[in-house]
């Protein structure tokens, strides 16, 4: 890695992988205190349905499905958050903590020298975890659920920020109505 990239390292190791789980729009809750379930399925690309709608106040379980072969995310965000996430979830992919059909859990195989130094020894599950409460992970033929409550009427995306997944079109509207 060129000296010119440190930086960009330096600085996903000192923000969250994803957005802040305290979002302007929301925060997550409990499966109990959910008004209503959503199934969502995530196929090659896609999701279906791809448009929701929500309410201010609201707490909305989402179930979620990966139909497809790829392993997916399904992400509650900004489009310009969304755009910031793609960054840091590309360097996961250059680094090996992403496979097309999974997470690499064994960190030792991971690329030290995408990281400009010697890394070796470190705890990298601990240093980039995707975690956050307003997205996950789903490898295929797998099922997750995410469970959160809008604060505010926006209109929002959920999305697959995983490379290249986004640009061909799996992203989906999330309008939260007064």
């Amino acid at each position: 890695m060129s000296l010119r990239l440190l930086p960009l390292f330096a600085a996903l190791l000192a923000t969250p992988v994803l957005a802040d789980p305290a979002a302007s729009f929301g925060h997550p809750a409990k499966a109990d205190a959910a008004a209503r379930t959503v199934q969502i399925t995530l196929g090659e690309m896609f999701y279906e349905p791809a448009e929701l709608q929500v309410k201010a106040g609201e707490t909305v379980r989402f179930v979620l499905h990966n139909q497809g072969s790829l392993l997916h995310e399904f992400s509650l965000d900004s489009a310009a958050q969304h755009i910031e996430h793609q960054k840091r979830m590309q360097m996961m992919q250059d680094m090996g903590m992403l496979t097309p059909t999974g997470l690499n859990h064994d960190m030792s195989q991971m690329d030290h020298s995408k990281m400009g130094h010697d890394m070796a020894g470190m705890d990298h599950a601990a240093m980039m975890k995707h975690d956050d409460a307003n997205s996950v992970l789903i490898e295929p033929g797998q099922r997750a659920e995410l469970v959160w409550t809008f604060a505010e009427a926006t209109t929002l995306e959920f999305a697959c920020n995983i490379p290249g997944h986004y640009q061909a079109g799996m992203v989906g509207t999330l309008k939260v109505q007064p």
